[in-house]
């Protein structure tokens, strides 16, 4: 890496917001969008249309969000040459955009930053949300606690035991998780509770909706908000190497993140997108959350939106599996969709097991722990790396850091020695609080 263009490489910062993705007049992407939703939340989203419309065309809101997101959050987030692990694949030069040294460690804070000065700009003082990973939710208990408003976290009841310290440090942020028992209790059926929420209390409360998805406007406003990666990235790569990427790969649940990086490269035809999505067990097993690698989602309408979905022929939304909470998701972004359609963005799957591996790698070889999620871009450039040239440039968006996902990483990889710990601990727990209930009797 040329030293000289080191403080270059950190020093940017997405000053100016990239050209919005914006959806025709009907909220399409092409043939995927849309606002399926009743009567009593249509108001609602044409005031957010025109708050998003408003602060596009507002210079003073880009730089208040710009500021929000230097010296809260720590941007710009740097690009990580790895070096010993592009050794070792012996193929192409891996790079990650670090996503997850922003703060709570995932890029859902750009878009909760953003959702949240434009609910302060209509007036509403209370934040909903739903969650699958608990990053979104995170986000979200952050910024409602920074700008002193309430929040209530909608989470399937499977991802509040699979990611419990997220759940825990919410609550002390003085958010309200509830736990969401309906349908399969993942990312789904929490959006689904959110929906409803905001039915109720549409007149106080802003949903911020952590991906994008759901009813226009929500896919082109996070879209937007989230630009702030690839922007920067682009400019990073050309400081720090002369040249862009060759290829750019992104996970892809919902699809912010992966929108948020390609937004830097969509003007390069010769930079390739590729997204990837949770392969699961494998098609197979029908345990999975694969929409499109595989041609398994089909077109259908739900959520507020249409797009493609794991469904049956009848038209019922099926239960999904990944080991990645903020994968385990049913529908995928109309504008991700879109993009696949034209021809602009590639999409492969990666297994549970080539995703526990490539944990495994990024830690041994480059001492970066990724979130699970993340983890399903690093497995797909590993898969390919090997098979290019060394003069290839690979950029993986690094979305988040794996603090999350202790507990399901210690349970994958058998780890004896933790599970003692937290039997031990759960030992001493149960002690001290029976003492202390004699000690007050």
């Amino acid at each position: 890496m040329p030293v000289q263009g080191l403080s270059n490489v950190m020093g940017v910062l997405a000053t100016a917001p990239a050209t919005p993705l914006l959806p025709d007049s009907r909220g399409y992407f092409g043939s995927f969008g849309g606002a399926y939703v009743p009567e009593i939340l249509r108001p609602n989203l044409q005031q957010l249309d025109q708050a998003f419309a408003a602060a596009r065309s507002d210079p003073e809101f880009w730089a208040e969000y710009m500021r929000e997101l230097a010296l809260f959050s720590g941007r710009p987030t740097p690009v990580t040459p790895l070096p010993r692990l592009s050794q070792h694949l012996g193929g192409a030069q891996l790079y990650l955009k670090r996503e997850d040294l922003g703060q709570t460690g995932a890029h859902k804070v750009n878009n909760a930053i953003g959702q949240a000065l434009i609910a302060r700009r209509l007036g509403k003082r209370r934040l909903i949300a739903e969650t699958g990973a608990g990053q979104h939710g995170i986000a979200t208990a952050t910024i409602a606690a920074r700008f002193g408003m309430e929040a209530v976290v909608y989470m399937g009841a499977e991802d509040v035991e699979r990611q419990r310290p997220n759940v825990f440090w919410m609550e002390q942020m003085g958010t309200k998780v509830v736990a969401v028992e309906a349908g399969a209790r993942t990312l789904k059926d929490a959006i689904n509770e959110a929906l409803r929420d905001w039915a109720t209390r549409h007149e106080d409360t802003h949903y911020l909706l952590g991906t994008a998805c759901g009813p226009h406007p929500f896919p082109a406003l996070v879209a937007w908000l989230q630009s702030v990666a690839g922007t920067e990235a682009r400019a990073q790569m050309l400081a720090l190497t002369g040249r862009l990427p060759s290829r750019v790969y992104a996970c892809v649940g919902g699809g912010s993140n992966a929108l948020g990086i390609y937004q830097g490269f969509l003007g390069d035809p010769q930079v390739q997108l590729i997204g990837v999505e949770a392969g699961g067990r494998g098609p197979a097993s029908g345990e999975h959350a694969a929409r499109i690698a595989g041609g398994q989602g089909t077109r259908g309408i739900a959520q507020g939106y249409e797009t493609l979905f794991l469904q049956t022929s009848e038209g019922q939304m099926v239960d999904t599996y990944s080991v990645a909470a903020g994968l385990d998701y049913v529908g995928v972004s109309p504008i991700i969709a879109h993009l696949h359609q034209q021809g602009k963005l590639a999409i492969e799957r990666a297994s549970d097991s080539e995703v526990v591996a490539a944990v495994k790698l990024l830690m041994r070889f480059e001492g970066v722990i990724p979130a699970l999620e993340s983890a399903h871009a690093v497995a797909g450039a590993i898969r390919a790396a090997a098979q290019l040239a060394p003069t290839e440039q690979v950029l993986i968006n690094l979305s988040g850091r794996g603090d999350k996902d202790i507990f399901t990483m210690a349970s994958a990889l058998g780890d004896d020695s933790w599970a003692s710990f937290l039997r031990h601990k759960a030992d001493a727990m149960m002690a001290a609080k029976t003492s202390a209930e004699v000690h007050h009797v």
